[in-house]
């Protein structure tokens, strides 16, 4: 009877020693499990340093031998214009003509139209001269002169600017979208009574290029995110 009562005393003991480890393990559990999850932004606007602009005229016609020659009179009057103006022949190139046979078409309804052939011919300039490029886009007129009429009205054949150096302000764009994170981390924590520990984890976001607004193309907002997971101590 003794012997049962000094296990039952034992049994309990061991009960409670077990109940205090489970109850501290959960607290360090909990404690490693703390955590915040915080977006650092950065941004930056960057010239652009690319630019390709499509020339587009439209030659009517019944003789394609005829609108052949015009064609070409035509791209050599554009490309010396172009050059004159400080571009370089590798920085040109013509696409090969689209031509419409109106009488081939069986969609056309019109039968009185006035030129068979409807011809779409683009000179395409792509240069890093971004700065020299714009001010020949509002100087286009003076082909007008010439009797070419360059035409903008066609979505396909938009000036598109670019930026090609992202990879050389990537390292300090990251740098500074994780420091933003880190002061977003540190300004929970001290709202909360805790303190920023380690990195838990980190993933790094996709650089976007988009252009600043409709009204300025050539300048782009280049942007990243990243996501980090700081550990909390108090």
């Amino acid at each position: 009877m003794g012997s049962l009562k000094v296990e039952a005393v034992i049994l309990a003991a061991g009960m409670a020693v077990l109940g205090l480890c489970i109850e501290h393990g959960f607290e360090t559990f909990a404690y490693r499990d703390r955590s915040v999850n915080v977006k650092g932004l950065a941004e930056m606007e960057v010239p652009a340093d690319k630019v390709t602009w499509p020339l587009m005229y439209k030659s009517l016609g019944n003789d394609l031998g005829a609108l052949y020659q015009q064609i070409r009179r035509t791209n050599s009057v554009i490309i010396d214009f172009l050059k004159e103006k400080g571009i370089e022949s590798s920085e040109i190139s013509i696409n090969p003509p689209e031509i419409v046979d109106t009488e081939a078409d069986r969609y056309n309804s019109s039968s009185a139209t006035p030129h068979r052939y409807h011809v779409t011919t683009v000179i395409i300039v792509t240069s890093e001269k971004v700065d020299l490029v714009r001010g020949l886009i509002s100087e286009q007129g003076e082909l007008l002169k010439k009797g070419i009429a360059v035409t903008g009205n066609d979505y396909r054949y938009n000036v598109q600017y670019e930026y090609t150096k992202l990879n050389q302000i990537k390292p300090k764009m990251i740098e500074e979208a994780t420091r933003n994170a880190r002061l977003a981390a540190d300004k929970f924590a001290k709202d909360s009574g805790s303190g920023v520990g380690k990195i838990r984890h980190a993933h790094q976001g996709q650089f976007s290029i988009s252009d600043r607004d409709a009204n300025t193309p050539y300048i782009k907002r280049v942007r990243v995110v990243t996501t980090v997971d700081y550990s909390l101590e108090d």
